[in-house]
């Protein structure tokens, strides 16, 4: 059948650089059915209501502020290894239109344990609002994907080998979900260490949260502790920083610093 050649963009190339690299990981996938209505009822207090995205990411940063394993990642250089990261960082799937198609796109926040719900909030608005090419990390990324495939592969490769720069250019961890249209991925891949994912949230609470892994880095019964944990640190910490009590707090502080 005769057809038509589509060309492949800058941002297919991405994708398609990721998965060669991404499907070399031996990844194993632990999931916890959590209840999260205290969590859910916090939220509900809110005004503007955040995101369970943003929830879910600062809960994640937490646990790993924890559980050091989740700050590890093995590297190859100068010989294979692990290496500890101090704080986490956390890199996000955007879907951006981008030179009239859908693009998914990587922006990484440092140490977002460090911030409020409210402030990472928005910071994620912010990276979804503004022009694709005025962000740096998509900006960085577009125009990796331009050069020549040998090129991006051997710089991607050191990007993910040289231990001390591999957070900077990658993260430690990555967030990506699709519940908010209804829908869950249940094997989504990454070089990363760890990809947090979970699907739809019922009426009552109830979710499918999954952590995928790197089993060069840590084992299952690891993960499926952490799993527990986290459970504990949304319904707990999360959930008492989104207080009416602690909210107003919050907002003072920003204010003040403002």
């Amino acid at each position: 059948m005769r057809g038509r050649v589509i060309k492949l963009s800058a941002s297919r190339r991405l994708v398609g650089d990721l998965m060669r690299f991404s499907i070399r990981v031996p990844r194993v996938t632990v999931q916890r059915r959590m209840n999260l209505a205290p969590l859910m009822k916090a939220r509900m207090s809110q005004t503007p209501r955040p995101s369970w995205t943003v929830i879910f990411l600062k809960g994640y940063a937490l646990l790993a502020r924890e559980v050091p394993e989740l700050r590890r990642a093995y590297v190859k250089l100068p010989r294979p290894q692990l290496y500890e990261y101090p704080v986490s960082v956390a890199s996000i799937a955007y879907e951006r239109e981008y030179e009239g198609e859908r693009a998914v796109l990587l922006s990484s926040i440092k140490a977002p344990e460090r911030f409020s719900v409210a402030e990472l909030d928005e910071m994620i608005q912010r990276v979804r609002s503004r022009p694709v090419l005025e962000v740096k990390d998509f900006q960085r990324a577009l125009k990796l994907a331009r050069a020549p495939a040998p090129i991006r592969w051997l710089l991607m490769w050191l990007g993910l080998n040289i231990a001390r720069q591999r957070a900077n250019y990658f993260g430690t961890f990555q967030l990506s979900v699709y519940s908010g249209l209804g829908a869950e991925s249940f094997n989504p891949l990454t070089p990363l260490t760890t990809l947090l994912n979970y699907g739809t949230i019922d009426k009552d609470g109830f979710v499918n949260v999954r952590i995928l892994y790197d089993h060069r880095v840590m084992d299952g019964a690891n993960v499926a502790r952490a799993l527990e944990m986290f459970e504990t640190i949304l319904n707990g910490a999360v959930a008492e920083e989104m207080s009416p009590a602690d909210a107003d707090e919050s907002g003072a502080r920003r204010a003040a610093r403002a």
